[in-house]
């Protein structure tokens, strides 16, 4: 599946903007570690951006475990059948109890709450642009546990389990939202 067929997809399944929005952050943030780490950009990409592809199906908060066997189901359906990806799909969600063992697995994981929270942190800034988000703000919203509560902190923390700091990852993810920050519109 390429990434333009991953896109259609996604907007066949998914109509809310800020939902597609915080796919395209997924897939910006996954590549710029499969940078930093030397592993398949495009792979990590397409992990990133098709991670959620189920998540106007399955009702989260009411049946957990779906959300991720219903995206494998629907990316195998459309021709994706890379099992690393998929499995990395299951494993950014804990209640489809798979384990994250792989590098890959790991980063979703901890890249998913992580784009909340830098989305957050930019909107309550006066100029609501990410171009004006420094790796400090981040960090000192990340210490504040009232803000942002949808940002697991614990899940972003995991970000260690790749043997990156806190501030490396945050500063990872930032400067790929914000080379992205057009389509992000912020």
């Amino acid at each position: 599946m390429t990434r333009n067929e991953a896109l259609a997809l996604i907007k066949s399944k998914v109509s809310n903007p800020n939902s597609i929005k915080h796919m395209l952050a997924t897939e910006a943030i996954m590549q710029a570690l499969a940078r930093h780490f030397g592993e398949d950009e495009e792979k990590w990409g397409l992990a990133g951006l098709v991670h959620d592809i189920d998540m106007e199906e399955v009702d989260y908060h009411e049946e957990p475990e779906k959300h991720g066997p219903r995206s494998v189901e629907i990316l195998r359906e459309n021709g994706l059948n890379d099992q690393e990806i998929l499995d990395a799909i299951l494993a950014h969600n804990e209640a489809t109890g798979k384990k994250r063992e792989t590098l890959l697995e790991k980063a979703i994981y901890s890249v998913d709450p992580l784009t909340g929270l830098i989305v957050a942190t930019t909107l309550v800034l006066p100029s609501k642009k990410l171009a004006d988000v420094k790796v400090e703000n981040v960090l000192n919203r990340f210490k504040e546990k009232s803000f942002a509560r949808g940002a697991n902190r614990e899940i972003i923390a995991k970000c260690q389990d790749m043997d990156l700091s806190l501030e490396e990852f945050v500063k990872v993810g930032l400067e790929a939202m914000q080379k992205i920050a057009g389509e992000l519109g912020l």
